[in-house]
């Protein structure tokens, strides 16, 4: 099913400009600590009804990016709106109040839910916590919730141990979605799941954002869920953003050589076989040209010196110095091919 939502319209929910976090690491007693910048200058808008997937390799930036979209860590630089309002500088009551309109579904549906709480308890501690709602109220909004993501109503009464993989991510869904927030954090929700789950799973987060209007942050490995679900794509490389723009254009012609390297490491989505040599180089110690110099099939002497900033080409922003000469030629991402998990859900 598609992901458009019937709910789309130009408002704002989250928005994002030369978003930054930097971590002072420790080397000793005796020196200086080193300064990690696990983000760096990240800007991008999310919707109503619109999906924002972020890309990219383990230790990229991608999760840290999510903590402080979901106001769980504080930017070291840039700003943050949150549903028209300042997310970074806040009086602790208005902050309180931000938090209900972004909430987090997690990797782990093993790990996310207290094995020692009923399902019951586990969808309306948010509402004691956070509303003046009566037992029977919260009670009445649990079971709605639980019949809104494909569960019975009855399950409220059982164990997290007593459900699948599926169904506690399902649980899960409903749990952040008690609140009525405006953004959902989607941290690899359905990485841990078998092929046919995420099928489902999927499906499921697409008809809550056309029945909802809600707006998806999801932080993804895999660029084959990301081009069924989501809208807009943003690829991060050490920090960075290297491709960002919709995810028609990245998936049929990628721009950036790490985009392609991406795409082309994922079975039956492009034409071409890229190997990337090297390793991931320290984020404490940079390339100082190019993040993705060490690395590129097309490094120049001019990647090694200057940094390239992002700018528009092809109606994306992409920061690599030489991307016109990918415009050229035949696409190098297929069309036809859908990932594991949807051509599971269209053959169930």
């Amino acid at each position: 099913m598609s992901a458009a939502s019937t709910h789309a319209s130009t408002e704002v929910v989250v928005e994002a400009k030369n978003l930054q976090r930097t971590y002072d690491v420790r080397r000793g007693l005796f020196r200086a600590p080193s300064h990690l910048r696990a983000v760096g200058d990240i800007s991008f808008r999310i919707e109503r009804g619109r999906t924002l997937a972020v890309v990219g390799e383990s230790g990229c930036g991608k999760s840290t990016l999510a903590r402080m979209v979901s106001l769980i860590e504080k930017p070291t630089a840039g700003q943050l709106t949150l549903v028209g309002a300042d997310a970074v500088d806040t009086p602790a009551e208005r902050k309180r109040e931000l938090r209900q309109a972004v909430q987090l579904v997690f990797q782990n549906p093993y790990g996310s839910l207290n094995p020692r709480k009923k399902i019951s308890t586990v969808l309306e501690d948010p509402l004691a916590i956070n509303t003046s709602m009566g037992k029977p109220e919260r009670a009445a909004k649990a079971r709605d919730m639980l019949a809104r993501v494909g569960l019975r109503p009855e399950y409220a009464n059982r164990y997290p141990h007593m459900f699948s993989g599926g169904q506690r991510q399902r649980i899960a869904i409903a749990r952040a979605l008690m609140l009525n927030p405006r953004l959902l954090v989607a941290d690899e929700p359905v990485s841990a799941l078998d092929v046919s789950i995420q099928a489902q799973v999927l499906n499921l987060l697409a008809d809550l954002q056309a029945e909802l209007g809600l707006a998806y942050l999801f932080i993804s490995h895999d660029l084959g869920v990301v081009r069924h679900i989501a809208h807009d794509v943003l690829v991060m490389y050490l920090g960075h953003a290297v491709e960002q723009g919709p995810k028609s254009r990245i998936f049929a012609r990628p721009l950036h050589p790490y985009t392609q390297a991406l795409l082309a490491s994922t079975p039956g989505l492009s034409s071409q076989r890229i190997v990337l040599k090297g390793e991931l180089p320290s984020p404490l110690n940079p390339p100082s040209g190019c993040v993705f110099s060490t690395r590129c099939p097309h490094v120049e002497p001019r990647c090694r010196e200057e940094r390239p900033l992002p700018r528009m080409l092809d109606e994306r922003l992409v920061a690599c110095h030489f991307s016109e000469k990918f415009l050229e030629g035949a696409p190098l991402v297929r069309a036809d091919v859908p990932s594991a998990a949807i051509a599971m859900a269209t053959n169930s």
